[in-house]
């Protein structure tokens, strides 16, 4: 009975954390190219709300994905005008996106908040998810979990593996190197945006399609801010980022069951405890000041254009 409940843990804690990693291998790969986008909670909100109404008026899981991607890059569009073209400073227009993106999904949101959809159906592999212990954990999982995954391969082989992944993270490295041998660095990182922007609009796509199909005001509740944290708690890596996001997912999940085990805790509590998790992990990471220099792209946050005089 214990290790019943203890697969349901885990397998919960995988869908909780699949947003977390949609919306931070999106921010890594964002960062690799020296672009620090703290709009992520703004982005996964109006892909969230453009995802849900998309499903809502078609009925199409396709087409809920698709425009909630593609919201996602409108909204990342925006910062890497401001950012790339015009040079304002990234952290502020970060910002600024977050707050424009938490007020355009309320106000998209109105007529859809008393609105429920069917959800995304599970895939149930036949024998393999009859599988003790390994089948509800590996094979039983809907599609958009195992899409999360397959992203995770594929960022990582592309950072790594590719000539192409090289040259992104060279950008971050040394944008003034990269332009001198030729690289056109605000075209790559507009790629690099863009691609965090779609990639945090599926992970509110996920939210409100399938891990709770349902709309509601300011539903991703922080879960952008988590992200961002994840990228430095992960110190950009991808496998990082994957063990940080079921790990925030497993907490996230566990502050419903604790009370179920006995363990008398304030509900306000237990609401708290990811964010307070995340307060820690980052304040522990800050101590070790070599890790984050050596593991962080070096532009990383700073405005560059090619017409700035080179020194």
């Amino acid at each position: 009975m214990e290790t019943t409940i203890i697969v349901k843990i885990l397998v919960a804690a995988i869908a909780s954390g699949t947003p977390f990693v949609f919306a931070a291998l999106g921010e890594l790969v964002t960062e690799k190219s020296g672009v620090l986008n703290l709009g992520v909670e703004g982005m996964m909100l109006v892909g969230a709300i453009s995802g849900f109404i998309g499903m809502a008026t078609t009925g199409s899981i396709l087409v809920a994905v698709i425009c909630g991607m593609a919201a996602g890059a409108l909204m990342s569009g925006i910062f890497a005008v401001l950012t790339l073209n015009l040079m304002a400073n990234q952290v502020a227009s970060g910002l600024a996106l977050t707050i424009f993106g938490v007020g355009l999904s309320s106000f998209l949101g109105l007529d859809y908040t008393s609105v429920a959809l069917a959800g995304v159906p599970e895939i149930n592999i036949p024998v393999l998810s009859s599988i003790p212990i390994l089948g509800p954990l590996v094979f039983s999982h809907d599609l958009l979990i195992y899409t999360s995954i397959l992203l995770y391969f594929i960022v990582s082989w592309f950072l790594y593996k590719t000539k192409a992944g090289l040259i992104l993270r060279g950008i971050g490295e040394a944008p003034k190197s990269a332009h001198a041998l030729g690289y056109n660095v605000i075209a790559i990182r507009y790629l690099a945006v863009l691609f965090g922007g779609a990639m945090a609009g599926l992970g509110g796509v996920y939210l409100c399609i399938a891990y709770t199909p349902m709309w509601v005001e300011g539903m991703v509740a922080g879960r952008g801010w988590v992200s961002l944290a994840l990228v430095v708690f992960a110190t950009w890596r991808p496998a990082r980022v994957m063990m940080g996001a079921y790990l925030f997912g497993g907490i996230t999940i566990l502050q419903f069951h604790i009370q179920g085990f006995g363990i008398e805790i304030p509900a306000q509590l237990l609401s708290m405890l990811p964010y307070i998790s995340t307060i820690v992990v980052l304040v522990f990471i800050s101590r070790d000041t070599n890790t984050i220099r050596l593991n962080s792209p070096a532009s990383l946050g700073t405005t560059y254009h090619p017409s700035q005089p080179h020194s």
